[in-house]
């Protein structure tokens, strides 16, 4: 748990998400987003489409508090989708609701994303309503149940640690679901905090959904929740149309590429833009692990110095409390 907290604290540290956005492609970033600007990203998509991979996009960005801002990354995604389009690239879109003016005020949110989904709409792309913080959960689900009342390209995320989680997932049993373990940091009255409970209970929502469900992404790095999953869908006889397996984009290559040759459905979760820190540390957060899979690709001698001077603080400020 401490070592989750420092990467959420990471996450959180405004210093040094301004210094990444500085100097982001020389503290590695190139290796954890897929491009700064649509014309890279679509590049980045065609090179894993080669390789039999399709792709979500998410435009890095959330917690917005001014319109102006939400109003800016509605316009940025519409151009995404475009781009999409136009490039014939297999890929679709993730979006996370606070980006898009949530925190400000609901109506205005549910108009940017409904020109959005409508956008995709037209061209037959899906879209995917990223689960942010326990605080956004519920209207996320309502923004997702309201528009799919005149749209069927859409789909959330059900995050494992919540206890509602499957009680969600049983309510939304006919949207494509990606299914993953939860990032932020919760409370013990809603989520689970215990490794094990939580790992218990993802294996548990993707093996119902994947024998009730409409469609599953399995988002995960673990080759064992993998191979799980690989020996579950051969005993139930689940067709490969009925799943896919998710990774982040720069997190182990080589598997991805495997699984995707094994004739597996694969997805890459594609980010883009120079607002890619917060969004790198809640990934090491949710799976310390992580870690080790991308620690030669992304840190560079001056990443290491900023995590360093950061765990200083960090450690620093807990044996501060302490006091």
């Amino acid at each position: 748990m401490i070592l989750k907290d420092f990467f959420i604290g990471l996450s959180q540290n405004q210093l040094l998400n301004s210094a990444a956005k500085k100097y982001g492609l020389k503290l590695g970033a190139q290796n954890v987003v897929a491009g700064t600007n649509i014309a890279e990203t679509i590049e980045s998509i065609k090179e894993l489409n080669k390789h039999g991979i399709s792709c979500t996009v998410d435009n890095l960005g959330e917690f917005v508090f001014e319109k102006e801002e939400a109003t800016a990354a509605k316009n940025q995604i519409l151009a995404v989708i475009q781009a999409i389009h136009e490039n014939g690239v297999d890929a679709h879109i993730s979006l996370k609701p606070s980006q898009l003016g949530l925190d400000i005020d609901y109506e205005f949110c549910k108009e940017n994303i409904k020109e959005i989904v409508s956008a995709a709409h037209e061209y037959g792309i899906f879209v995917n309503f990223d689960m942010e913080d326990n605080a956004r959960l519920q209207p996320s689900f309502n923004l997702l149940d309201e528009l799919s009342e005149n749209y069927d390209n859409i789909g959330t995320v059900i995050q494992a640690y919540f206890f509602r989680a499957e009680e969600d997932l049983h309510q939304h049993k006919n949207y494509r679901l990606r299914i993953v373990k939860g990032a932020y940091k919760e409370s013990p009255e809603v989520a689970y905090q215990d490794k094990q409970e939580i790992d218990k209970n993802y294996i548990k929502l993707i093996e119902w959904h994947l024998l009730n469900g409409k469609f599953t992404s399995i988002a995960t790095h673990d080759h064992n929740v993998i191979n799980h999953v690989k020996q579950f869908v051969k005993e139930n006889n689940i067709p490969n149309e009925k799943f896919e397996f998710q990774m982040l984009y720069g997190f182990r290559k080589e598997m991805q590429l495997d699984l995707a040759k094994e004739g597996y459905n694969f997805c890459t979760y594609v980010p883009f833009g120079q607002d890619w820190y917060g969004y790198f540390m809640r990934r090491l957060a949710e799976r310390p692990q992580n870690m080790n899979l991308v620690v030669k690709q992304v840190f560079t001698k001056q990443t290491n110095t900023m995590i360093g001077l950061a765990a200083g603080a960090f450690l620093l400020g807990r044996l501060t409390k302490k006091k």
